[in-house]
């Protein structure tokens, strides 16, 4: 989910262009007991309800994050704290990654309202799903625009 309304704000702020976009979104696990499946019902129902296609020309599957993906990011968000610290620790000897990699709700701003995580929403039913799209309405435009200022400044 937080890859598509993500992506829908990057695209909303200029830097997802076709051929050479300045932001690319991508999204994965750190486990391993999703791999292959496609997007939960609920998660789509719930993104369609807000006007996002959770279908879309990529048909999402899920996948697990890879140590080797760490150098081809600028950014990596992690939802949670035991999902950043996953992350940091595959950084383990890459110690530059680490700075890389943040919590998507810091980020977008949400650690001012007292929220660090975005919960995982997989088996509380429609309601959470619509919690975590509520956080991620939030969030993502926080970190589109300031996406855009960075890009701006490095020019």
């Amino acid at each position: 989910m937080a890859e598509i309304v993500l992506r829908a704000e990057v695209a909303a702020a200029g830097l997802a262009g076709e051929t050479a976009p300045a932001v690319v979104v991508d999204s994965a696990g750190t486990g391993d007991w999703h791999v292959g499946d496609t997007m939960d019902p609920d998660a789509r129902k719930a993104l369609a309800g807000r006007g996002h296609d959770g279908s879309g020309p990529k048909t999402h599957r899920a996948r697990q994050f890879e140590p080797s993906w760490l150098s081809r990011y600028d950014l990596i968000l992690a939802m949670d704290s035991r999902n950043l610290a996953d992350l940091r620790r595959m950084a383990g000897a890459q110690g530059e990654d680490a700075g890389r990699i943040r919590l998507f709700g810091e980020v977008g701003g949400l650690a001012d309202t007292g929220t660090r995580d975005i919960p995982d929403p997989w088996g509380g039913g429609p309601d959470k799903f619509g919690q975590v799209l509520d956080l991620l309405d939030a969030a993502t435009p926080v970190i589109a625009g300031r996406l855009a200022r960075l890009l701006r400044t490095a020019g």
